[in-house]
């Protein structure tokens, strides 16, 4: 789905970016509801980026990235989490592209991301590549979901990865089973 959304550009720089696991919902611009097996998902443009909400009967889980003032907790290049049975995995990456690549990455990510079923993209006033996107799958008994936060006025692309899911167990090691 694709909207344009009608407020100023509030995080003008991958800088300004924050992340917090846990918050409560914020005010949003534009929600998409997806329902996966046996989950929830809620995908939400805020001026100020993005928030996704996870319910599944085991829990709940949010993740809020987006310029949040007060916020001591800058972008990390990468999180992992446990609580209970559940794993959270976060990991971001900051894109430096000249004008030209810009541009033609932001047409592919906005073409496969606003005709996919589970996709929101919110494209800001004053510049076709300004938007924030999230993309959104169920994939073995998982939930992932991927951002990207486009900045045209410094070619900055910030991308984002999570997966929300139950914990693995791990095997252990027995000699009688070599």
């Amino acid at each position: 789905m694709l909207t344009t959304l009608k407020t100023a550009y509030t995080d003008t720089r991958a800088a300004d970016l924050a992340w917090a696991l846990g918050r409560e919902p914020l005010p949003a611009l534009a929600c998409l509801d997806i329902e996966l097996t046996d989950a929830r998902l809620q995908l939400r443009l805020l001026g100020a980026s993005h928030q996704v909400l996870l319910e599944e009967e085991r829990g709940s889980c949010s993740e809020t990235v987006a310029c949040i003032p007060g916020s001591s907790t800058p972008l990390p290049l990468g999180v992992a989490k446990r609580k209970g049975d559940w794993e959270y995995e976060f990991a971001a990456r900051v894109e430096v592209l000249t004008p030209g690549s810009f541009a033609g990455r932001a047409q592919e990510l906005l073409a496969l991301v606003s005709d996919h079923p589970h996709g929101l993209v919110g494209v800001f006033p004053g510049s076709p590549h300004a938007f924030t996107a999230l993309l959104a799958q169920r994939h073995e008994g998982q939930v992932h979901w991927r951002t990207w936060h486009a900045y045209p006025q410094d070619g900055q692309l910030v991308a984002t990865r999570t997966r929300v899911g139950m914990r693995v167990p791990t095997a252990r090691f027995s000699p009688s089973a070599v």
